[in-house]
């Protein structure tokens, strides 16, 4: 079990982790929680219906991670548009979806981020200083999404785009200063794998 997921009786999954590796976890968590900032209506005068009627923004973020973390939905950087009239009407189509979902999607990865923050919160440790994680199925979803999330977002910092950059990461000399945030973005992807088999029928 160190290192990686395995599968619990029920559908949920377990890990154990070392102190260090919770520090890790926890503090980015944290970190995407205060990138994807408060919800439309936090700030709102305690009406119970704002937020569910907000709307969100019609254009992309400016951050290139948030970019990343909420793309455009009719874009395709592969199949680049051959007029310009189509790629405005791409443009329209991305702002009018985004406009309605992105709000949704900022409060589902909110969530997300917070449970896994909890649950962290809520370890007995073990003798060793480490503790055993022991995630429900819905938990386990969610700590999916966020681990997806985080490494989306550290890729971004360190400009993955392809597989072929990352396997460029493998060599970078130690060194280097982006080292400590690959060997997080590589160690979170083995982390990220292992859950994904555990909630495989």
């Amino acid at each position: 079990m160190p290192g990686h997921f395995e599968p619990l009786p029920g559908g949920g999954a377990a890990v154990a982790l070392d102190d260090v590796e919770i520090s890790i976890i926890r503090s980015l968590a944290v970190q995407l929680l205060e990138l994807i900032g408060p919800g439309p209506a936090e700030d709102a005068s305690g009406d119970p219906l704002a937020e569910l009627f907000a709307e969100g923004p019609s254009e992309p973020p400016s951050d290139p991670v948030l970019r990343r973390l909420f793309p455009d939905a009719y874009s395709d950087p592969v199949d680049v548009p051959s007029s310009p009239g189509k790629a405005e009407e791409q443009r329209e189509y991305s702002a009018e979806f985004r406009r309605f979902t992105e709000n949704d999607l900022r409060t589902g990865k909110r969530e997300s981020a917070l449970t896994v923050i909890r649950s962290l919160d809520a370890l007995t440790p073990a003798g060793d200083g480490g503790a055993v994680l022991k995630l429900a199925r819905e938990e386990s979803q969610q700590w999916l999404g966020t681990l997806n999330d985080l490494r989306l977002a550290i890729g971004s910092r360190l400009d993955v785009v392809d597989e072929e950059d990352a396997d460029l990461l493998y060599r970078l000399p130690d060194e280097d200063p982006r080292k400590p945030m690959v060997m997080a973005y590589l160690w979170l992807g083995g982390l990220q794998e292992t859950l994904v088999s555990t909630l495989m029928p």
